[in-house]
């Protein structure tokens, strides 16, 4: 982890007690300064639905993540309850709120870890080798000090966010997601998950509004190590909507599938 990186916070959130957290800058996605990128709230929900009543053997398989409001870079609360509790798997539930509206919604299930004798089922190829160190990556007409600096990216297929998908990109984490605290692998994947479609850019989003209504990350085991790569397309139809789907990496390979909804209308 390059923690303390030149220019950027220590992390993208402070927690203050009470399940309220103080968001940095470096949470402000790439259309304002004063709203964040989906990714760290993401993760900050999911580190809450992973805590929460926690039990030895248990993980998180699946997390879906609906953004009903713009996060606001501010101070945040974070709140989780079990909805369903069971010998072999848990719904858990979670909501971050600010001023006292709901601007994130969480569901994630926990299930038992599987036997050590399961079979490693990895249709997919091994992902291509982590590129070598590459200049920052622009987005035109964006606001690039805030998340998108506190990831750093890689890009294997696509070239850079504005060349015109379907793209494949390894990134990490600058900063950690709660300052003094180690990141853990469902909070690094969620931090990154909600990039899938801006990797897989292929609709216009400088002539059309593009924007995703959720995220959802299913991981069959958890991610190791600080590098993650998405290999993400985006499809589309006319007087329809968008869908993008991507597939999450690590070293070792395969280890989960990302969807986005995108809403697709006229400026």
């Amino acid at each position: 982890m390059t923690s303390g990186a030149v220019g950027l916070p220590e992390s993208f959130y402070r927690c203050v007690g009470d399940g309220r957290y103080e968001s940095t800058s470096a949470t402000a996605g790439p259309w304002s300064p004063d709203a964040q990128h989906a990714g760290p709230p993401s993760a900050l929900l999911g580190r809450a639905l992973e805590r929460h009543e926690a039990r030895e053997g248990f993980r998180v398989a699946r997390v879906t993540l609906e953004i009903p409001h713009p996060v606001p870079v501010g101070e945040l609360r974070v709140d989780v309850r079990t909805v369903r509790g069971g010998r072999r798997t848990e719904l858990v539930e979670g909501e971050i709120s600010s001023g006292g509206r709901t601007v994130m919604l969480a569901r994630a299930w926990r299930v038992a870890e599987s036997p050590k004798d399961t079979p490693a089922l990895r249709p997919e190829p091994t992902p291509p080798p982590l590129p070598g160190p590459q200049p920052a990556h622009g987005i035109t007409g964006a606001h690039l000090d805030g998340y998108v600096s506190a990831m750093e990216w890689r890009f294997v297929q696509g070239g850079g966010f504005d060349t015109p998908g379907p793209g494949v990109a390894w990134a990490r984490q600058r900063v950690p997601l709660v300052a003094g605290e180690p990141d853990t692998p469902l909070t690094r994947a969620l931090t990154l998950a909600d990039s899938n479609w801006a990797v897989a850019f292929e609709l216009d989003h400088t002539r059309r509004l593009v924007i995703n209504t959720d995220v959802t990350l299913a991981l069959h085991r958890d991610p190791v190590g600080e590098w993650l790569c998405l290999s993400a397309a985006t499809s589309a139809s006319p007087s329809g909507s968008g869908l993008a789907v991507g597939r999450l990496d690590d070293a070792e390979g395969d280890c989960g599938r990302v969807v986005q909804t995108l809403l697709v209308a006229e400026r």
